[in-house]
């Protein structure tokens, strides 16, 4: 069996406070996109799990999301068959695009279809809150508001058709390292939400990532793309999570095509489409 497991960016996103639990309260806009990884799902000849990557710069053992889910649900549910999963990479890791968590979430939901679990989706969506913030998301893809750790999410109404040109570049940003320099003036605390505002109005020129500012400060040849971006007419601009990656969207295929042939020369980059709900569910499930 090979599944699809899709990439998201980050609409929007706040910092509301650091919660008791060590994590930091967050209230995001998260939103599906055509990149993915392909990962193929094999009977093991024994009861082992079994995980290989074609990315050699991802650790593929016992440390990996992907290990973790199969290892989670395994053991929960007591088992008996092994299984080999390997994976075709295409959403590079430290960019903020989500890919380690959309793998753990593809693979609690293949290995419950093939293991004959019988879990709904709510459940499925509980234990993937036990392996990373981002994981329940995938679990239902399309626009989603993300609040708590970012692993509560709600369904919203989906954005208008749009491109999304996405810029990775060569820089691996730890998730740790950004949100251990957020400067909580800087967070949303005691300012009106924008993301509120913009579900009321959908003006996506509105919204706004805060931990942009820690990131350009770590990172400033960053802030450049965002400016080619919005100097050609982006509806938005933003660094899609703690980044490296940064996306702009655009209403006309023509403007994002023009800025793709400045960039692609200096970064990977790359024009995708946004996925919403039930074109993302039918693209992943088909390979079930």
């Amino acid at each position: 069996m090979n599944i699809k497991s899709f990439a998201k960016i980050n609409l929007g996103l706040e910092v509301i406070g650091k919660r008791e639990d060590g994590y930091h309260e967050v209230r995001t806009l998260l939103q599906t996109v055509s990149l993915h990884d392909v990962l193929e799902f094999r009977p093991a000849p024994d009861d082992r799990i079994i995980l290989a990557g074609d990315d050699r710069t991802i650790s593929w053992g016992r440390d990996n999301l992907i290990f973790r889910a199969a290892l989670l649900l395994k053991e929960r549910f007591r088992v008996s068959k092994g299984v080999e999963i390997r994976v075709a990479k295409a959403i590079p890791p430290g960019k903020g695009l989500g890919g380690g968590s959309s793998n753990a979430a593809m693979t609690l939901y293949a290995l419950n279809e093939i293991w004959g679990l019988g879990l709904e989706k709510e459940a499925l969506i509980d234990l993937g809150k036990t392996l990373g913030a981002d994981v329940p998301f995938f679990l239902e893809g399309g626009l989603c508001l993300g609040t708590g750790r970012g692993d509560d999410v709600a369904p919203v109404n989906e954005l208008e058709s749009l491109f999304c040109l996405l810029v990775m570049p060569e820089i691996s940003i730890s998730t740790a390292s950004v949100y251990g320099q957020l400067q909580f003036s800087l967070t949303s605390h005691g300012k009106d939400s924008k993301i509120i505002k913009f579900l009321d109005s959908r003006e996506l020129g509105s919204l706004e990532n805060e931990l942009e500012e820690t990131v350009f400060r770590l990172y400033p040849q960053l802030s450049a793309i965002k400016s080619l971006f919005r100097s050609h007419g982006s509806e938005l601009s933003l660094v899609s999570g703690t980044g490296s990656a940064i996306f702009g969207l655009f209403s006309e295929k023509a403007k994002a095509e023009k800025v793709l042939q400045r960039l692609e020369q200096s970064y990977p980059s790359l024009l995708v489409k946004l996925l919403p709900r039930e074109r993302y569910r039918k693209n992943f499930g088909s390979g079930v």
